[in-house]
């Protein structure tokens, strides 16, 4: 078997097999280098497991709120194994399905071990070298911790060890309120544990528009989810029965155990890429705007890439260089126009700029927003869900940031991403009919309202 191969891809996560999928449709030959399984942290310890999560914590609160709908139920407990199963079975035939497309793919040879990129076009895997014409750096993220706070995976907790959790806890605390830390801060309020977000800045989701954060806080109020905002953290203690959380001021907190949720740093250390001469910041590769290291031929793509870490910019990165090293010159995507989402209850989801960020770019007088309040939407009405849909213009300009909040929301994400990469103009989307009754139409009634003609609001 020949060592040589047009492309070799360190790392078998979503970034990775994208990008060995798509060389392959190209006709190029790919060595796709995976330590664990492939799909990486996404499929196996982040992404689809937390959503299974997520979405048996919504079933236990239907049944708990079936009497609002006329239905007699009660919830009489969650059965964690039977819940694990249910996650487990996503997850497996979903790699079940990635393992037999990577099987399918012609010219693709999946190569198992822990790779290190040794020389400008070589990854070394055990006692193998593989050689490319290109080398695609691909190895994902781990789960950063604070200095001196140490993850005993009992008690002090990352998320992968949220995900196997043998036991529910009956209080948490959760330091950080990122997507992380809002996600399960929602599935263990769902499943009945008491719930506190301890945050260092102040508010939740700090990346997302302010008006977005706000909503979720106060539907986090009402769920019972307390958050400490402002309040950086300064040590843990272990207890008889937990752990007891100090943050600044002295304010202490005990509970069953802590997670943390602090975010996910680039996983590149130890793996031979400065000693090979790439450029490195904090631990992220360098690249330029078509994912070019310094080092002619070696790419890098996803996590280890300055900007947000999603999976579905991993997938787009992958696609983006394998057409890259087959001469197609594909256009650079604007990162702004990636739909982020955060799976809370209520979620949370936007495309493009907050309204802060277009007045600092625009400037202040060349900004106008429009809040579309989704109890005037009937679905929403249905779903018994709170929240909005809100639009940030340039004056007499296109729409640059869409931000919504409510259940479901994040099915919407898909209109509002071409809203914002398209650059429409709110007219453009006025004139859209959108299905009725469906939360979509909040798109078009705050787009109406816009252009000066509301139908179902106050202008």
């Amino acid at each position: 078997m020949s060592d040589e191969f047009d492309v070799v891809v360190l790392g078998g996560g979503p970034g990775g097999y994208a990008a060995a999928l798509r060389a392959s449709q190209l006709n190029l030959s790919v060595a796709l280098v995976e330590k664990d399984k492939v799909g990486g942290t996404c499929l196996h310890r982040g992404c689809i497991p937390t959503k299974a999560l997520l979405h048996a914590g919504e079933v236990a609160d239907t049944a708990r709120e079936a009497a609002q709908f006329g239905i007699k139920a009660e919830l009489q407990g969650v059965d964690l194994a039977k819940v694990h199963a249910y996650k487990d079975g996503v997850v497996n035939r979903s790699y079940k399905g990635l393992q037999g497309l990577i099987k399918a793919a012609k010219n693709v040879t999946l190569v198992e071990g822990e790779g290190r990129l040794t020389g400008r076009n070589t990854v070394s895997v055990g006692g193998r070298t593989l050689s490319g014409r290109n080398v695609v750096l691909a190895t994902g993220s781990y789960s950063r911790t604070l200095p001196g706070l140490e993850i005993d995976g009992e008690r002090v907790i990352t998320s992968e060890h949220a995900l196997t959790l043998d036991r529910l806890p009956s209080s948490v605390v959760i330091l950080g309120g990122g997507i992380i830390g809002c996600e399960f801060a929602s599935v263990w309020r769902s499943f009945g544990a008491e719930v506190t977000i301890v945050e260092a800045l102040d508010r939740l989701l700090a990346t997302e528009d302010e008006d977005s954060s706000k909503q979720v806080q106060r539907a986090f109020r009402r769920r019972g989810i307390k958050a400490l905002l402002g309040k950086p953290f300064e040590r843990v203690e272990h207890t008889d029965t937990g752990v007891r959380v100090t943050v600044t001021g002295g304010e202490t907190l005990e509970a069953d155990l802590l997670l943390v949720a602090v975010g996910r740093g680039p996983n590149t250390a130890g793996l031979g890429f400065e000693e090979q001469g790439i450029k490195m910041e904090r631990g992220f590769v360098l690249t330029d705007e078509r994912l070019r290291t310094n080092v002619p031929g070696v790419y890098a793509i996803g996590d280890i890439v300055p900007g947000p870490q999603l999976a579905h910019r991993g997938f787009q990165h992958g696609i983006f260089v394998a057409e890259e090293i087959a001469g197609q010159q594909p256009p650079v995507a604007d990162e702004r126009g990636i739909p982020r989402v955060t799976y809370c209850d209520p979620e949370v989801a936007s495309v493009g700029l907050t309204e802060a960020a277009a007045r600092e770019q625009y400037g202040a007088d060349q900004i106008t927003t429009y809040m579309y309040n989704l109890g005037g939407n009937s679905k929403s009405t249905i779903l018994k869900t709170q929240g909005f849909v809100k639009l940030v213009r340039v004056a007499d300009g296109p729409v640059v940031g869409v931000h919504m909040v409510g259940a479901r929301v994040s099915e919407l994400v898909g209109e509002a991403q071409l809203i914002y990469n398209w650059e429409a103009f709110p007219v453009d989307v006025a004139q859209l009919i959108h299905a009725h009754p469906t939360q979509g139409e909040a798109l078009g009634e705050a787009h109406l309202a816009l252009t000066g003609k509301p139908l179902h609001t106050h202008d």
